[in-house]
């Protein structure tokens, strides 16, 4: 049956960081998440799921997509725990072509908030790795992720759409540097160790951040991260003391619920005697409550408006973002040749194997007379019928890939047809057998010829 690549998912454009997060996966849950997958929705052949700031969805394979799209969002929706109505305005629903095309243009950062930003193709590949070790990649994903690494691939050499764009990371300091005017005398929290963390942190310095210090929930993680950049490593326990003396804290955390929130902080504030603290949230889900935005002196930011400051240089990336939406459409074109040339392969066997099965046919039946030529005769024989069985094989292959361009029912049917006319006839039935000594037009009768006024001649 008719595999179709299949995408479901919200993300930055149409869902806001409060739906996002309800859906959001870390990167260790995922693995498990898809084998879950796999025993709520058979129909899903194959799937992958990507979870970022911006974006979740899942990637699937089915033969049967529009009941596999279904299985999908009500998957999400219990694996979550949330109610599907939560969610439904935001959600899209692509296939095959559609499902390709956006698997290729988020690969290429053109569907991200900041257009040709870096980070979500490392995004991508960490979701191929988890489908892989799930078990639930097969052949159309394994082609249709390699195809989109190498799009992404291609539109960094061929065009300048990284040029001036900006992280997640890159836009939070640059948020902070707006806040302040200078960043050198300010004392940042940075919550959280991994890789959008260190990023964060890269930037702050070169900024000009002098006093840095660093949290996370295991202790060697910000030790490793504060060697590396020079920084004040705290145990999160000893966070609050922190926040009393920071001027901006960045949270970056993988958590499941906000880890400060008007409760905690109420305290924090008495102690700061309420002198203004900037918080930057880089974290889906949240890490802080959003109700401190309400607070006195507290001004909170999250990933949507990191939207605004991610702005820069956005008309010369628009204008390399076209010439990288043309890349994409041309290697769209040869995925989907592919895939839909992915139908015929066992018509396409069972043709080959067929010719083969023909030319066994005919030269045991004259394997009489065969037997008195040369040995090396005998070998002319058999390297003509091969090569006649060849030329006939590579011709039929090449019709059925111009019929209809190598897609959708006309080539199926083609390669059906040559399928039945090529079977090797079965032994011992007479209707099978020609005798090779007499002339094919012996089985027309001229009288069943008719002419172009469709009367007998």
């Amino acid at each position: 049956m008719d595999q179709r690549l299949l995408i479901v998912g919200i993300n930055h454009r149409g869902a806001p960081v409060s739906v996002r997060e309800r859906l959001a996966y870390a990167p260790d849950e995922i693995t498990a998440a898809l084998e879950r997958l796999k025993a709520a929705a058979p129909a899903l052949g194959e799937a992958a799921l990507i979870s970022t700031c911006n974006r979740v969805e899942l990637i699937g394979v089915s033969s049967e997509a529009a009941s596999a799209a279904d299985a999908a969002i009500e998957f999400l929706a219990a694996d979550r725990t949330i109610e599907t109505s939560a969610f439904a305005p935001a959600i899209y629903r692509l296939e095959g072509r559609d499902a390709a095309r956006h698997l290729f243009r988020v690969g290429a950062s053109l569907d991200s908030m900041v257009v040709g930003e870096p980070q979500i193709l490392g995004q991508l590949k960490l979701a191929y790795a988890q489908a892989a070790a799930a078990g639930t990649a097969g052949l159309i994903l394994h082609r249709a992720f390699h195809k989109a690494f190498s799009v992404a691939k291609r539109v960094r050499k061929a065009t300048l759409i990284g040029r001036g764009a900006v992280s997640v990371s890159s836009a939070a300091v640059a948020l902070a540097g707006r806040i302040f005017d200078t960043l050198s005398d300010k004392t940042v929290l940075l919550m959280g160790a991994g890789r959008t963390a260190e990023l964060t942190a890269r930037h702050l310095r070169r900024r000009g951040v002098r006093s840095l210090v660093v949290t996370s929930r295991t202790l060697d993680h910000a030790n490793r991260l504060a060697e590396n950049l020079g920084a004040t490593p705290v145990p999160f326990d000893a966070m609050v003391h922190q926040l009393e003396l920071a001027d901006i804290v960045i949270g970056s955390l993988t958590v499941s619920a906000p880890v400060l929130g008007p409760a905690e902080f109420e305290p924090v504030a008495r102690a700061r005697h309420y002198r203004p603290l900037f918080l930057i949230d880089l974290g889906v889900p949240r890490n802080f409550d959003e109700r401190l935005n309400s607070l006195e002196n507290v001004y909170l930011y999250d990933i949507d408006d990191l939207g605004a400051v991610a702005t820069e240089n956005r008309d010369e990336r628009a204008r390399e973002a076209g010439r990288a939406e043309a890349i994409v459409e041309v290697e769209l074109e040869s995925f989907m040749r592919w895939l839909d040339e992915l139908g015929l392969v066992p018509a396409i066997k069972d043709i080959r194997l067929s010719i083969e099965e023909l030319r066994d046919y005919e030269l045991r039946r004259h394997r009489g007379w065969l037997a008195s030529l040369e040995p090396v005769e005998q070998e002319r024989v058999e390297s003509l019928t091969r090569g006649l069985a060849n030329k006939l094989f590579h011709r039929i292959l090449r019709g059925l890939r111009q019929s209809s361009d190598g897609a959708g029912p006309d080539s199926l049917y083609t390669a059906e047809l040559a399928r039945r006319l090529l079977r090797a006839p079965s032994a011992g039935d007479p209707d099978e057998i020609v005798d090779s000594d007499s002339d094919p037009s012996d089985d027309f009768d001229s009288d069943d010829v008719e002419n172009g006024d469709g009367e007998k001649k």
